[in-house]
């Protein structure tokens, strides 16, 4: 299972900077310029789990495969791209399917890179692009809610009939949330239950994603972070990098970067930083696999059942799932492997009401 983020923010936040910084790629255009492209970059990238090593080194592993994660930058939203300023916000299609989005804000100061507002202030920031992003999602529930409303017409309200009371039920939800996005609050907030969620989940609403910021900083914030508490509204979920320091690291040779860190007291970049927050944020969970053909990483949502966790290997396992063997990874590498730890008692066979723990290496019996 591997999960996508989209990337937003103002231009000349670093957006772009912080993408090919993250995924140490060249062909995201980074200009000082506010308009500088409207197609989106899409890079996938490995993710860093220094976990599988030790299992493939136990289980002399023939390959190693981590689990991945898809990025796709898009262009800088500006204030009142709903009504066409800028690039306008057509462009935000692209990023309708991902899991969840991670906005830019620009907490740096640099007096080379213009800022389309005229002045550095992350809480403006944030207030402008989640207002563009409730006024797209405003656009999209108002259309759906046209044509569920000329549909309902012909519904009666006392019909026992399945189709007619799920567009009742539809258009009713439709209206809480259009409501809702007019008082220019994101969609999260509304406590939706698990039928409402899913009548409107097609429409893939964008304020509706779980959100993280990326606050872009500069050495003198690393110094004092405190200097941003004042900066950002309330309840946000939130992570530091400095992009610029994490471009010139990208930009070294593999063998150079760790040096180089060292040097600069870097224990962890942005990239590890926003994969732990991105998991977080969708309460995503690792189990690994190990043998001699490869030690995988899979990744699940948390507290997943273990015919579930299966399923990600192979759809068919849902069905044919009998039990598992499960063990911890440490205990794994400290048992010198999948016998050696059967000998000592260290594997556990758990059945289809197990829910699979981060870390755990797991092996699957499947009824064929």
């Amino acid at each position: 299972m591997s999960f996508s983020v989209g990337i937003v923010g103002l231009p000349n936040v670093g957006k772009s900077t912080t993408f090919n910084a993250l995924l140490k790629r060249k062909q995201a255009a980074a200009s000082n310029f506010p308009f500088c492209t409207i197609d989106p970059n899409v890079g996938v990238v490995n993710v860093p789990d220094e976990r599988l090593k030790q299992l493939a080194q136990v289980s002399r592993s023939k390959k190693i495969v981590p689990t991945a994660i898809e990025f796709i930058d898009i262009a800088g939203l500006v204030a009142d791209a709903h009504k066409g300023e800028g690039l306008g916000n057509k462009f935000l299609s692209h990023i309708r399917e991902v899991d969840a989005i991670v906005e830019v804000v620009r907490a740096f100061q640099n007096p080379e890179i213009i800022h389309v507002a005229g002045k550095i202030s992350p809480a403006d920031d944030i207030a402008t692009v989640n207002l563009e992003l409730i006024m797209a999602d405003l656009q999209t529930v108002a259309k759906r809610l046209s044509k569920v409303t000329s549909d309902a017409k012909s519904v009666d309200p006392k019909s026992s009939d399945g189709a007619g009371k799920a567009l009742l039920a539809e258009k009713q939800v439709l209206e809480k949330i259009k409501q809702a996005l007019e008082r220019e609050q994101a969609a999260r907030e509304l406590q939706l239950s698990e039928e409402e969620t899913a009548l409107v989940k097609s429409l893939s609403l964008l304020t509706a994603k779980p959100l993280l910021y990326v606050l872009n900083i500069d050495d003198k914030i690393k110094d004092n972070p405190a200097i941003l508490r004042d900066r950002l509204p309330g309840n946000t979920t939130s992570i530091m990098i400095n992009a610029q320091l994490e471009s010139e690291i990208a930009e070294l040779p593999e063998e150079e970067q760790e040096n180089y860190k060292k040097e600069l007291g870097v224990t962890e970049t942005g990239l590890d930083k926003l994969i732990k927050a991105s998991y977080q944020l969708l309460n995503l969970i690792t189990f690994l696999t190990s043998g001699e053909p490869e030690t995988r990483a899979w990744t699940v949502r948390q507290g997943a059942l273990a015919p579930e966790a299966a399923g990600v290997i192979h759809t068919d396992f849902i069905k044919g799932f009998v039990r598992a063997e499960v063990i911890n990874w440490q205990n794994f590498v400290a048992a010198g492997g999948w016998s050696k730890a059967k000998e000592k008692g260290l594997v556990r066979t758990e059945g289809k009401e197990y829910k699979v723990k981060d870390g755990d290496v797991c092996y699957f019996l499947i009824n064929k």
